[in-house]
């Protein structure tokens, strides 16, 4: 019997010891304040955060003048007359004739096309909750540097569940490109052709 009660003693202090040690919650880990909840998605929403704009514009400009003036004019004029009672000076004439005419025609057609992916960064939240966003890229590939400037404000539902929103949704959309390097110089006209062109813009 005191065996027994014995072993009961031992598992009842054994039970106290191992309640000690434990510690409340411990099955479950504290949550970190800045993690994000399970079911959170990665949406900018806060000043700080991402987001991703894809870029496709489309730019298509064909501009058509067509003039076509003429103007005529033609006025004749006949004399038959005497001067005093001697002489006759008979009969004549007089005619005149003139013509103007103006013929143009102009016809200006540019087609451009750009599609990127630039991720910018929110920097304020209007009243009506939309996002001021802005963000750059520097590319510099073998000497050749492009820098793409974005920048505009994004209605937060027009985001997506992937975080991206497309640049036609972005109101008061700016995008700014620079090229610099050993390319650059053969994107743009000479001394000579501009000289040209200011001298003989047709």
């Amino acid at each position: 019997m005191n065996a027994k009660i014995s072993r009961l003693i031992l598992l009842m202090v054994f039970m106290l010891v191992s309640t000690e040690c434990l510690q409340a919650n411990s099955i479950w880990a504290k949550r970190d304040k800045n993690m994000k909840a399970i079911y959170a998605d990665d949406v900018a929403r806060q000043i700080g955060d991402i987001l991703t704009v894809e870029i496709t514009e489309n730019s298509t400009v064909d501009n058509k003048a067509k003039r076509d003036l003429k103007k005529e004019t033609d006025r004749s004029t006949t004399f038959n007359g005497e001067v005093g009672n001697f002489a006759d000076i008979g009969e004549f004439g007089m005619s005149a004739g003139s013509g103007n005419e103006l013929t143009s025609k102009a016809d200006y057609k540019d087609e451009r096309k750009y599609a990127d992916n630039i991720t910018v960064v929110v920097v304020d939240i209007l009243p009506n909750g939309n996002l001021v966003v802005t963000g750059n890229r520097k590319r510099d590939i073998a000497g050749d540097i492009q820098t793409v400037e974005v920048s505009g404000i994004v209605r937060p539902s027009d985001i997506s569940f992937d975080n991206t929103v497309q640049s036609e949704q972005v109101a008061d959309f700016h995008l700014v490109t620079k090229n610099k390097g050993v390319s650059a110089p053969y994107t743009r006209p000479g001394w000579l052709g501009t000289l040209f062109d200011i001298i003989w813009p047709f």
